[in-house]
């Protein structure tokens, strides 16, 4: 019962700020145009490299999702430095997890956590631009990753944004979520507290390890909120949870062989060292140079005999709209209903990589543009797409292996 009532506390104090961040993610997908984004990192230098930044954090991608559209920024005309830029402050975080790490983090968190990834994109960006010597953009094949259907009026674009923020982010980062919290809830009841003041005495020994535990594991910048939150609760500082916070969400074992592919391995050389050189940085810097009042967690209290805390009518309700979001998603993407059987020539193939409802929206938009592709259907959980019309095997697979994904 512990482990349930643990489970219920912390999906009820992220709950509000989850749903508020989801909301302002649909309005952002819906009310932005795809070209405001290219527009403003097709230009070379430092300028470029700070907007792809700052474009990049409220954005709610995860690694997954965008690396096609790092990819796309980079082949519409963004500088190796802007598409580096925007590919590391993306991932760490965006509008949902930053109201969510205020919740269970509390301000200082929530706070730095953007600043970091500003910083540390900035820095990654500018050395990947050092390194682009000959800065010659392939725009042979146009990828396109970003822009929102095409609506109808305001009413058309809140409906859009109300779809994407309440059902497609759930479905993309739905799973990762609620791995998050089990994995928080068993820390926070199996393991004894005190556990980890064994690092204490060997902060960076402590912060190596975080980045050893983050790099190969896949978890959303928001899955990783409750984790690092339950890690603190049993004794680790405030700086390895931080790196675990950065390093989790965007560093991990297939978007650095995807990165290294597409955008060379100069560019995922860049991406991963200073994700991690930055992520212990600044992690030092919280566990040596900030005060520690600063990093006690707000829900400390409550956690501690995991049933103690109260549950409020507003987060309750919230709860409970957010389960019932949550399972409505689940059942809309796996549930999806077989295409129509249409009479035309159907070519089946599996791709690989996709993990979310934005790799398999990039699939089939981008193969559906293909001369003679009628329509395009992609399964994600099997990775079958199904693509009608007369399409050019050579052009499918160019397309698929732009967007960062690879064909079985």
């Amino acid at each position: 019962m512990q482990f349930i009532h643990s489970l219920i506390d912390m999906l009820s104090e992220m709950a509000p700020y989850l749903l508020l961040g989801f909301l302002v993610a649909g309005i952002l997908y819906a009310f932005v145009p795809g070209h405001f984004y290219r527009n403003h990192l097709s230009r070379p230098g430092a300028w470029a490299v700070i907007k792809a930044a700052l474009i990049g954090i409220p954005l709610p991608l995860c690694s997954c999702g965008v690396l096609p559209t790092a990819v796309s920024l980079r082949k519409n005309g963004a500088s190796r430095g802007a598409a580096t830029s925007f590919l590391i402050a993306t991932p760490q975080t965006g509008v949902d997890s930053i109201a969510a790490t205020y919740s269970l983090l509390g301000p200082a968190f929530a706070i730095i956590r953007p600043l970091a990834a500003l910083v540390t994109a900035f820095a990654g960006g500018m050395i990947a631009n050092r390194e682009d010597k000959s800065c010659k953009i392939n725009t042979d094949t146009e990828v396109d990753t970003i822009d929102a259907p095409e609506s109808d009026g305001f009413f058309g674009k809140v409906r859009d944004a109300l779809r994407y923020g309440f059902v497609e982010m759930l479905q993309n980062i739905g799973k990762w979520l609620l791995i998050g919290l089990v994995i928080a809830a068993a820390i926070t009841v199996f393991i004894p507290d005190g556990f980890f003041t064994f690092f204490s005495d060997y902060p960076v020994l402590a912060m190596i390890a975080a980045v050893i535990v983050a790099v190969p594991m896949y978890v959303c910048s928001t899955g990783s909120i409750p984790i690092a939150m339950s890690l603190m609760l049993k004794g680790l500082s405030p700086g390895a949870a931080f790196v675990l916070l950065m390093a989790g969400p965007a560093a991990n074992f297939a978007s650095i062989i995807i990165v290294g592919r597409t955008l060379g391995r100069k560019t995922a050389a860049v991406y991963l060292g200073t994700i991690i050189a930055s992520a212990i940085a600044i992690g030092l810097c919280i566990d040596y140079l900030m005060p520690v009042s600063w990093f006690a967690l707000p829900v400390a209290d409550g956690h501690a005999s995991c049933h103690s805390s109260g549950i409020g009518l507003f987060q309750g309700i919230c709860s409970v709209i957010l389960v019932l979001l949550l399972i409505y998603s689940f059942i809309n993407k796996y549930t999806a209903k077989e295409p129509i059987n249409m009479e035309t020539e159907q070519t089946t193939l599996t791709v690989k990589g996709m993990t979310c409802g934005h790799c398999k929206a990039m699939v089939e938009k981008n193969l559906s543009k293909l001369p003679g592709v009628e329509s395009v259907d992609v399964d994600l959980a099997s990775g079958k797409t199904r693509i009608y019309g007369k399409a050019d095997a050579s052009a499918v697979r160019e397309v698929i292996e732009d967007l960062g994904f690879s064909i079985d």
